[in-house]
């Protein structure tokens, strides 16, 4: 049995040196992608387009307003809801993962053997006992007094449990082990030590292709957060659009992740609980010439009023608010309003030509001018839908209204940028 850690353990710098000083970015691929353990040839653009909005529907159930102040953040997670994997390893000598990427979640974890009981999965499951580096974390440590919903086993080595809104759960070890990431602008890059959820009681409504989750969120276990030092609390995405979906897209860290240069813009994230959730503040938008000015959501009316996350696909808004848009929308559009899939509220016949007005998003000092792209999508051969939906009450920003833009996360600045890109050049 791997020895346990009984001081705090603390994160240890890259190993890479060059990988400090220039950054470097790896492959997200998104889950419809020819790269993708989950892709279905069979599927049309269509399919893939409704499956993604199913499993946005699904995962705005972790941003309730009964989910939000709760101190177990990621208790009402919807189990397999993200949209961009990454491939990461562990442990020494490396094991290779494919895993969900999640701003939405902090703690990483894997299934793990021995298992007493978990879910089917196609690739085979980390075993620790074959990585020289892997180490169960103490009871006493900082990682398992901070994390949520842990216990301590009889050996006193810390025990995590995440569970979901569906009933999907995952409980294990919570360990150390290097962690290693396949950079695309050079050789792999390895983090030792980094916390780790190594899951050996998990079940739910898993499928079968996962092999776990990527904590990208911003609480003290996430990935980010346990790099900052290493990578300066930096880093960036640009999604390709859905048409373009079957290429990958990337993730940036350190010094590749700095957004720069003509069209930026920045607004500030703002710390409010739950850690885990990137908030910004959502001023008014403005659809063509009509500028109509946010009134808040159950997060707030004022500051960290909105969530930027990219495993939801449409942007939501509160009801009212999104009546306000909605009506700003048809009143400019001309084309024959039509019934869409079931949970969109505005669509058009496909086939008939108009031209969709401007979107601006006005976040705190940052106007994000949106493209028809980002605004509209066709989901089926007769209907194109408008992406922001009505939610009962919380505002979340999601990826259709991110496509074809470099975003920064800065959580040392606490910033956000914005930065118009053709992603497929990025």
């Amino acid at each position: 049995m791997a020895a346990i850690v009984l001081a705090i353990l603390a994160l240890s710098t890259l190993c890479s040196i060059e990988a400090q000083k220039d950054g470097f970015s790896v492959e997200l691929i998104h889950r419809d992608s020819s790269k993708s353990p989950f892709y279905n040839p069979l599927e049309t653009t269509s399919d893939r387009v409704t499956n993604a909005l199913r499993r946005s529907f699904n995962r705005v159930h972790r941003f309730k307003t009964n989910s939000v102040p709760t101190t177990a953040a990621e208790s009402d997670l919807t189990a397999d809801s993200g949209e961009y994997l990454m491939k990461i390893s562990l442990g020494t000598p490396r094991f290779d993962i494919v895993a969900i990427a999640d701003t939405g979640s902090d703690l990483s974890w894997t299934q793990c053997k021995p298992c007493s009981q978990c879910f089917k999965q196609d690739a085979p499951f980390f075993d620790p006992s074959k990585s020289s580096t892997y180490r169960k974390i103490s009871c006493s440590a900082s990682q398992c007094i901070d994390l949520e919903r842990t216990s301590c086993s009889t050996d006193h080595s810390c025990q995590y449990a995440v569970s979901y809104g569906d009933s999907s759960f995952s409980d294990g070890d919570l360990a150390a082990d290097t962690l290693t990431l396949a950079s695309t602008t050079g050789r792999p890059v390895a983090f030792p030590k980094t916390v780790i959820g190594c899951g050996t009681f998990n079940g739910g409504t898993f499928d079968e292709k996962t092999s776990g989750i990527i904590g990208l969120g911003g609480g003290q276990v996430s990935l980010i957060s346990q790099l900052r030092t290493s990578v300066a609390g930096k880093f960036s995405y640009c999604l390709l659009p859905i048409s373009q979906a079957g290429n990958s897209s990337k993730i940036n860290f350190g010094s590749n992740a700095i957004v720069s240069g003509p069209g930026v813009v920045s607004t500030p994230l703002v710390k409010k609980s739950p850690d885990t959730f990137y908030f910004l503040t959502l001023e008014a938008i403005t659809v063509g010439t009509k500028r109509i000015k946010f009134t808040g959501s159950s997060l707030g009316s004022e500051e960290g009023n909105i969530i930027i996350d990219s495993g939801t696909t449409l942007t939501l808004l509160p009801s009212d608010f999104y009546s306000e848009v909605e009506s700003a929308m048809t009143s400019q559009i001309s084309a024959k309003r039509i019934e869409g899939p079931e949970g969109l509220s505005l669509c058009y016949n496909a086939k008939d030509e108009f031209k969709i007005p401007d979107v601006t998003v006005h976040f705190t000092n940052a106007d994000v001018k949106l493209k028809p792209l980002n605004t509209f999508i066709r989901v089926s051969d007769t209907a194109i839908c408008f992406t922001f939906n009505p939610l009962d009450d919380v505002a979340i920003y999601g990826n259709l209204s991110q496509m074809d833009f470099l975003i920064g996360y800065d959580t040392q600045k606490q910033t956000v940028s914005f930065k118009p890109t053709d992603c497929s050049k990025n």
